[in-house]
């Protein structure tokens, strides 16, 4: 089998939309971070000067601001995702540690239990009656894999439990 090479082809000539206009496209889309959207604009073939132009200008039009994206990630991802996989999400797109934890900060407890909650009445709706020690073991390790807590998993596997008609026949 030969090699899978990329879809995208090389630049071999200078781009002929500016850094900004590029950048402006690009969060047309969906909100970046200022270092995804500088390696964007670096995979793209633009120069040094006129990417740092363009996230300057990006951000004095409030078009690119890191607080807001880590804000607005943990509101959409927050319903899938606990805190820590949301923080390390972040981090791996180039947000800043403290505007993380910022975000991640406003992810409280009671926000955190019901999305977990959530989660893990819709993975054990697909599961015959089981016991809490069956939930916690299965249902449980693929929250904590989500990233919430230890006691997180534990209460929605409770309430998810409890909220079963079979659970009071039990």
């Amino acid at each position: 089998m030969a090699p899978r090479t990329s879809s995208r082809r090389p630049r071999s000539s200078p781009p002929t939309v500016s850094a900004l206009d590029a950048g402006l496209r690009l969060l047309g889309r969906r909100a970046h971070s200022r270092v995804e959207m500088l390696l964007k604009l670096t995979r793209r073939g633009y120069e040094g000067a006129d990417i740092r132009t363009a996230l300057k200008r990006l951000e004095d039009l409030g078009y690119l601001d890191d607080q807001a994206f880590a804000r607005s990630f943990v509101r959409r991802r927050g319903s899938m995702r606990g805190p820590r996989a949301l923080s390390a999400e972040l981090a791996s797109r180039g947000v800043d540690r403290a505007q993380v934890d910022t975000a991640v900060a406003e992810f409280g407890e009671v926000e955190q239990l019901a999305a977990a909650t959530h989660i893990a009445e819709r993975l054990y709706a697909r599961k015959p009656a089981a016991t809490y020690r069956e939930v916690l073991d299965e249902i449980g390790t693929k929250l904590v894999r989500r990233g919430f807590s230890v006691s997180i998993a534990r209460a929605a596997c409770g309430a998810a439990l409890a909220r079963r008609p079979e659970a009071s026949e039990a």
